[in-house]
């Protein structure tokens, strides 16, 4: 039966989710099917004519490609036993090299590398569109490493042993050729902890796996032994190694992900799987001068002692080992008022949390001694955003970045006997003298204070004129940091535009509480508190809707979908990028099923009340004027998949909408996997804003 298109949610089928007698686009869902790739094809034809002839475009293509191909941006490195390793992807080398240097040639100008695995030659050599996915080495030496190489940039990717010395792939050595997702574990030099695909009833509803297997050099993976197995109903599962940082493996641990926030955790001890008894929303962060450390997300009640959610707890490692649910707990660290870890690394001289304090960055150190522990605030510039780049196991050895929106990133670096340093300097890739940064807050539905941050031309008049795209995220409790615009300050606010990121509830800026307040049936929060912000901006005289851009992806893409379709009437634009669009079939389009956690299970009438209430795909409806939106997405993105912004295209189009749509052939979820694509996609979104909030158009 035909979408009745004049109605404002789809007609359900008896289990209450749109099938294809419901939904004519379904057919949209298979991401290389010839039929949805020639309504690609077509898609893509019509929105390059529009957007590449513009006479601006090819200007802010060569501006963004510079900026992503400039040999003077700071190569980021990671600490290995025989150097610095690192990445490089530019014009000459767009799939890109793993080269290595020394840290005495790396703190010079122009350092000299060492080409371990040139990644275009082996792309061109085997006839494939291979995209570098990282490594995983054997320490401590950290020369025998399984590569994993995607083809076209999917999540999923095959896995081949590397040697370093030699710079070859080793013949006969471990492989898994088949693509999937799940990775590997070293034990020593002939064995691995493997978590793959490995058959039928081996991977959860989210396509992950949920068992874990050792296989021994010489054997058959198919007859490697099972050593944990999850549940199919799992996100995922699997069994990983305790190791300190001097390499000596502590135990054996597993998890099961029941949702995408919790996991139960296991550990083996007399020869079976024993459960930890700590909350579902806390996890082990590692080993620390003779502890092991553990962080809740939740308040953690062991004893008389209730340890705060998002603190860091402590138990002897030794009596940890012997009896890891009787062993005593204390506290290492409890956060402040908006206080919020975000990161950590372990090192030989302690433990190094990177925090954000009302969303300001700093980097705490701990250590136990002398019967307690304490911590010392590693000395780094104020009011930026902080971040650890990198840190070696062995030694003390660690690098910092620090930026602003303005200011470029900057690499510190100290071997841990003195203050961090400058090390490197991104370059400057746009003016940033006429611009000012300012923090504000909106009220959002409920009161709750958002805040948000404007980045603006100095002495810019409040009368509304300003294209204004403001962009966040807001969900999964991942947080949205001042960080320097780049390509963002040279195409758009170089040009007089303003930018504004907003911390809406469901991110991390403010801790596990700011995300958890704003999920599952509360989740419509993190919707109202972004349409707040759109608000105040229009209310204080930043800008007006006609000049109101918004801009996000993935979950970002979702909420972009959320504003637009329910308060059309206040933007002026909207790009929806690699979005989650159908939320009533999201489950089982890509690894959807994964984040049910977030957002609620919609085949179950209770949850999916909630979640129809503000799915895009079913909120687009006759007779309703939209920002002509811009979608776009990768056919290589098997995480969230194309399909959402696909269907949302493909019913706009039906409704008579005006709207883009564009889709990346080779990207998978972060779009481009070379500097040119990068900067196409950059170019055409800009074009998009351009015209859309810049140009001379009707008033709203």
């Amino acid at each position: 039966m035909a979408l009745a298109m004049s109605t404002s949610t789809i007609a359900l089928a008896d289990d209450g989710i749109p099938g294809p007698e419901q939904d004519p686009y379904i057919f949209l869902e298979e991401a290389r099917s010839p039929e949805a790739l020639d309504w690609v094809a077509k898609e893509n034809a019509r929105t390059l004519a529009a957007f590449e002839a513009d006479p601006r475009y090819a200007q802010l293509k060569a501006e963004a490609l510079a900026i992503f191909d400039s040999t003077g941006r700071i190569p980021f490195v990671s600490f290995r036993p025989d150097g610095l390793y690192n990445f490089w992807q530019d014009k000459t080398n767009p799939k890109g090299l793993l080269r290595r240097t020394t840290l005495e040639s790396y703190r010079t100008a122009s350092p000299e590398w060492e080409i371990i695995l040139d990644v275009d030659a082996l792309a061109k050599a085997e006839g494939k569109e291979w995209v570098y996915q990282g490594s995983t080495c054997l320490p401590p030496a950290m020369n025998r490493c399984m590569i994993a190489l995607s083809d076209g940039g999917e999540d999923a990717s095959i896995l081949r042993e590397f040697d370093t010395k030699t710079k070859q792939f080793i013949e006969g050595g471990f492989e898994l050729a088949e693509k999937s997702q799940g990775g590997v574990e070293w034990v020593d030099e002939n064995t691995l902890l493997v978590s793959r695909n490995f058959g039928e009833g081996t991977l959860t509803e989210s396509e992950y796996p949920f068992t874990t297997r050792e296989w021994k050099r010489g054997t058959a993976i198919a007859d490697a032994p099972e050593i944990f197995r999850g549940d199919a109903k799992d996100v995922s599962s699997g069994a990983t190694l305790l190791r300190d940082n001097e390499d000596v493996i502590h135990a054996r641990i597993a998890y099961r992900g029941i949702s995408f926030h919790e996991r139960l955790w296991y550990v083996w001890q007399g020869g079976q799987w024993l459960q930890l008894d700590i909350p579902t929303k806390a996890n082990p962060v590692g080993i620390v001068d003779g502890h092991m450390l553990f962080s809740p997300d939740v308040d953690w009640t062991v004893g008389d002692t209730t340890f705060p959610a998002d603190s860091l707890v402590a138990a002897n490692l030794e009596e940890w080992k012997a009896s890891p649910n009787g062993a005593k707990k204390s506290l290492v660290w409890a956060p402040g008022y908006r206080q919020t870890k975000q990161g950590s690394t372990v090192t030989a001289g302690g433990l190094y949390v990177a925090m954000l304090d009302n969303v300001v960055g700093k980097v705490l150190k701990f250590n136990f001694a002398d019967g307690k522990w304490a911590s010392s605030q590693i000395a780094l510039p104020d009011n930026a955003t902080i971040g650890i780049a990198a840190s070696s196991d062995d030694s003390d050895q660690i690098m910092y970045t620090v930026s602003g929106f303005l200011e470029p990133t900057t690499l510190y670096y100290t071997d841990g006997t003195a203050a961090p340093a400058v090390l490197k300097t991104s370059p400057s890739y746009f003016d940033p003298a006429g611009s000012t940064v300012e923090q504000y807050e909106a009220v959002s539905k409920d009161g709750t204070k958002i805040p948000y941050f404007i980045v603006k031309p100095k002495g810019m008049k409040a009368d509304g004129s300003t294209a204004t795209l403001l962009t966040g995220y807001g969900g999964f409790q991942v947080p949205r940091l001042p960080a320097y615009l780049g390509s963002t300050g040279k195409l758009w606010v170089e040009k007089g535009g303003a930018y504004v990121l907003a911390n809406m509830r469901g991110g991390g800026e403010f801790g596990p509480q700011w995300h958890q307040t704003a999920i599952r049936e509360n989740k419509q929060r993190t919707w109202d508190d972004f349409i707040a912000v759109a608000e105040d901006l229009v209310k204080r005289g930043f800008t007006k809707p006609e000049h109101l851009g918004i801009q996000g992806g993935s979950q970002g893409g979702l909420l972009v979908g959320t504003a637009f379709t329910q308060r059309p009437d206040l933007f002026g634009a909207a790009i929806v990028q690699i979005p989650l669009f159908d939320m009533l079939r999201y489950h089982v389009i890509g690894r959807g099923a994964s984040w049910i956690g977030e957002y609620g299970d919609p085949r179950i009438p209770e949850q999916r009340a909630w979640i129809e209430g503000y799915s895009p795909y079913q909120k687009i409806v006759a007779g309703v004027e939209y920002p002509e939106p811009f979608l776009w997405a990768s056919t290589a993105d098997d995480r969230t998949h194309p399909a959402h912004a696909r269907k949302g295209a493909a019913k706009l189009k039906a409704l008579g909408q005006p709207y883009y749509y564009f889709e990346d052939t080779t990207g998978g979820h972060s779009g481009g996997v070379d500097n040119d694509q990068r900067a196409k996609l950059q170019a055409l979104q800009f074009i998009y804003l351009m015209k859309r909030l810049m140009d001379e158009r009707p008033a709203k």
